[in-house]
């Protein structure tokens, strides 16, 4: 009969941390395979190592109470036994401990009275720790589990090690003919295992340092020709990044074991690489769980990582220094580096990383910043004579760094990566120290200010993990048609993220009294009346840095207002990165310097502007003037009814009411904007012509603009209602001027108009009954552009040229625009 495969699992601190924990990992391994047999390596209660050798350093110190220090770990310990054993079991795991703090008490008296804790005395109280857990562990499976054969197995009896000084040494062979002999993990179904403790080659008590309990899970996977080890711990397997800096960091699905290595170097929170060594000569793949969320899927580590993608994570080191040497005498000279970096070895300078220019004048390595000057200081004395004569010239320190890293097997060979990496710390404002890149492309490191670590961790983090079509979202003027385009992204989000692969965040609101923010997005089905109950201060700076994260890739403002104060933002934020698109007339058609300057900072920032609802809502006109004139055709002239007040009122005026009764009558249906005088003054229809005047290469203001405006001067600064009422002393010349055009078969339509020669008119005009104007529907725009290709028939362009859902349809068109332009970088 075959004997049954083992399973090893780990569980570290904080899955030990208190009765409540122990429970949830009691169900963990109950709910294993009853066929495979389970080793199960323990490390101590969270916390409890530290009070251990925290007691150690108390008693060399002097301050000697081991009743008084011992009583907080007795607490944690008594108050965890007690809720989970019966009186029996629970009397028999505390009797033991109660002998072991007899034990601990004599060695720390030792320890006083010596006034010194010898290493081997802090190892033996230091692993305490895993002898209490794992001695409650097995009694509480003993007694909730009585179908499963239960076994205390002490890594002491088994796992021998020697220590050098790369750390301990697991002799292995003594080890397994020590598990040959172990009849009580043979015998078990589960064998509860300390860990990061076990004996030396002289039979006396040692540790395995620091994340010992992983390497005696690795270890006694290897011993047991285990088919899985798995390290359960509080989170749900390795991420992408540091959660804590990185908010979108994601948890990695495979990792090969170089991948893992090079990551946990750098400083990731994964298993280290040591501890992965027994598990890898092996092959037993190493599987990373949370105890509190088991049946996520966590992450596999193994000889394969079976994964497209190019890289696995981001992360970094703190706290380093750069130490440059530089010199023209070592241009060539044999043995420069060798006499660097053995003079950092003699005094025990540990170099993180190396980088050298290919000229050989220059080479700078990376070590800690506690240790920077003296590194500084050995290499000036080794070179004491060659820098007296000036071969070479400087050894200088640059502090306060950070070492930021990529990681991925499949960079090798892949073109690209290193420049897109690069890139994207440029476009993010970063200045790269140094570069380094191993030989097997497995890891891209720069050194970068530790002032931009996070910044440089998270635009990378965006550029590489998360889609490329991510866009953060802040809408300015959150009205009618601010509130038409949440509406339709929330709509279609899901359908864009599934076949486009299409990430819209909308995470910022303002108006002028109150700001909404959210992370990853503002998930407020009503977010009217979150808006309203916001207290963020609406402070339009801070709204700007939430919407430009610097861990997602792309940043979008949406201005749905009317505000030229808004609009004299755009500048900055070009410059900035950020892209804009908006229905607000005033950037575009206003100022000309601060038109200039937003096309100057676009090229800077990299950044794009769409402006199509500022002329036709959600008709195409300033996307159909760009493409014309891209695939160089030449615009002769472009007319237009470019209102839908206008064209309402004249498709409506007869003569048979007052002009002005029916001015009336559409101010009050809510066809004209709340001041009609909006309308009539004919200001909106000019802006719109700057805005194509501009597009075609003009160089016009609105002062350019030959504007007739059908508001009397008189009725300019009254109240609405007395221009309503005065409204009536145009009635008589509007219905000669229709008279008029009437008996010349014509009809009156408001019109907008750029001629050949650049020439802008917006007025009232006689157009034929016949002419494509003069059949409109009532509130249709229409755009007649004559041009090369169509000069005999004209291109026209008609529909519905406002209201909010068509506007706001336009601005999504807009934004669908802008991310189909945008690839994976800031």
């Amino acid at each position: 009969m075959t004997a049954a495969a083992w399973q090893v699992y780990k569980f570290g601190g904080s899955s030990l941390a208190d009765a409540q924990c122990f429970r949830r990992v009691r169900d963990l391994i109950v709910r294993s395979t009853s066929g495979e047999k389970l080793a199960v390596v323990v490390s101590a209660m969270g916390g409890m190592t530290d009070g251990l050798i925290q007691l150690a350093a108390s008693a060399e110190r002097g301050s000697f109470s081991p009743e008084e220090q011992l009583v907080a770990l007795a607490d944690r310990y008594e108050a965890a036994a007690g809720a989970l054993l019966d009186p029996t079991p629970r009397q028999q795991v505390l009797a033991a401990w109660h002998a072991d703090c007899a034990d601990i008490k004599d060695l720390l008296q030792a320890v006083h009275l010596l006034g010194s804790a010898p290493q081997r005395t802090n190892d033996i109280i230091a692993g305490y720790g895993e002898i209490w857990s794992s001695r409650l562990l097995a009694a509480v499976l003993t007694q909730d589990a009585p179908e499963r054969q239960v076994s205390w197995v002490d890594a002491r009896d088994i796992v021998i090690v020697s220590q050098n000084r790369l750390g301990p040494s697991v002799r292995w062979q003594a080890s397994e003919e020590r598990l040959a002999q172990a009849d009580n993990i043979h015998r078990c179904d589960i064998a509860v295992v300390t860990g990061f403790i076990a004996s030396d080659e002289e039979g006396l008590q040692t540790t395995l340092g620091r994340n010992g309990s992983d390497h005696s899970a690795a270890i006694f996977a290897a011993l047991l020709q285990a088919q899985a080890l798995t390290i359960w711990t509080d989170v749900p397997g390795v991420l992408s990044g540091d959660p804590r800096r990185i908010p979108e960091a994601q948890v990695i699905a495979q990792l090969s074991y170089n991948e893992a290595m090079e990551l946990a170097y750098f400083g990731a929170k994964v298993i280290h690489p040591q501890t992965m060594g027994p598990a890898v000569r092996k092959d037993i793949p190493i599987y990373i769980k949370s105890t509190f969320a088991p049946d996520a899927p966590g992450t596999c580590v193994s000889t394969d990582a079976g994964s497209e993608e190019q890289i696995k994570g981001i992360t970094s080191i703190s706290d380093v220094a750069v130490v440059n040497v530089e010199g023209a005498g070592m241009i060539g000279v044999p043995g420069t580096a060798h006499r660097i970096f053995r003079a950092l070895r003699e005094a025990e300078i540990s170099v993180t990383l190396i980088s050298q220019a290919s000229s050989e004048h220059s080479v700078c390595f990376v070590v800690g910043r506690d240790v920077a000057m003296h590194a500084r200081d050995v290499v000036v004395a080794a070179f004491d004579s060659e820098m007296r004569r000036g071969q070479i010239h400087n050894v200088s320190v640059q502090d306060d760094c950070s070492i930021v890293a990529v990681v991925g097997d499949r960079m090798s060979g892949t073109p690209g990566v290193a420049g897109q990496f690069l890139h994207t710390l440029g476009q993010a404002g970063i200045n790269i120290i140094a570069l380094a890149q191993g030989s097997s492309e497995r890891n891209i490191s720069v050194v970068v200010p530790s002032a931009d670590a996070t910044r440089a961790i998270r635009a990378v983090h965006g550029s590489f993990y998360l889609s490329a079509k991510t866009l953060s979202i802040g809408i300015v003027g959150p009205g009618n048609v601010g509130g038409e385009l949440i509406a339709q992204i929330r709509h279609e989000a899901g359908r864009l993220a599934e076949q486009f692969n299409l990430d819209l965040r909308v995470r910022a609101l303002k108006t002028s009294r109150k700001m909404l923010l959210g992370a990853p997005r503002i998930e407020a089905d009503d977010w009217r009346a979150a808006l309203d109950q916001s207290d963020e201060t609406p402070d339009l700076a801070a709204f700007i840095d939430h919407v430009d994260a610097d861990h997602l890739p792309h940043a979008v403002i949406i201005d749905c207002t009317a505000s030229d104060a808004i609009a004299d933002q755009y500048p900055t934020w070009l410059a900035r990165g950020i892209h804009i698109i908006t229905p607000n007339k005033r950037a575009f058609s206003g100022d000309p310097e601060r038109y200039a300057l937003m096309k100057q900072n676009a090229k800077i920032g990299g950044s794009r502007y769409f402006y199509e609802t500022t002329v036709g809502a959600a008709l195409p006109i300033v996307q159909t003037l760009q493409d014309l004139r891209e695939t160089g055709d030449r615009v002769r002239s472009v007319q237009g009814i470019f209102s839908g007040t206008l064209a309402y009122l004249f498709n409506v005026y007869d003569g048979e009411v007052a002009f002005s009764s029916i001015v009336r009558q559409a101010a009050e249906a809510g066809y004209t904007e709340p001041d009609p005088r909006d309308d009539l003054s004919g200001m909106d229809v000019a802006r719109k012509l700057v805005i194509l005047a501009r597009e075609l290469d003009y160089d016009v203001t609105l002062d350019d603009v030959a504007l007739e405006s059908l508001v009397p001067p008189e009725l300019e600064d009254v109240s609405i209602a007395e221009f309503l009422d005065g409204m009536s002393r145009v009635d008589d010349a509007m219905q000669a001027r229709l008279v008029a055009a009437r008996e010349q078969g014509r009809v009156l339509r408001y019109l907008g108009e750029i001629t050949e020669t650049g020439t802008l008119h917006v007025r009232l005009t006689e157009v034929a009954n016949d002419s494509a104007f003069a059949g409109l529907a009532l509130t249709d725009n229409m755009v007649r552009i004559s041009s090369d290709r169509y000069s005999n028939n004209p291109l026209v362009i008609q529909g519905p040229g406002a209201g909010p859902e068509v506007t706001a349809a336009g601005v999504f068109a807009d934004l669908l625009r802008l991310s189909s332009q945008l690839g994976n970088r800031r």
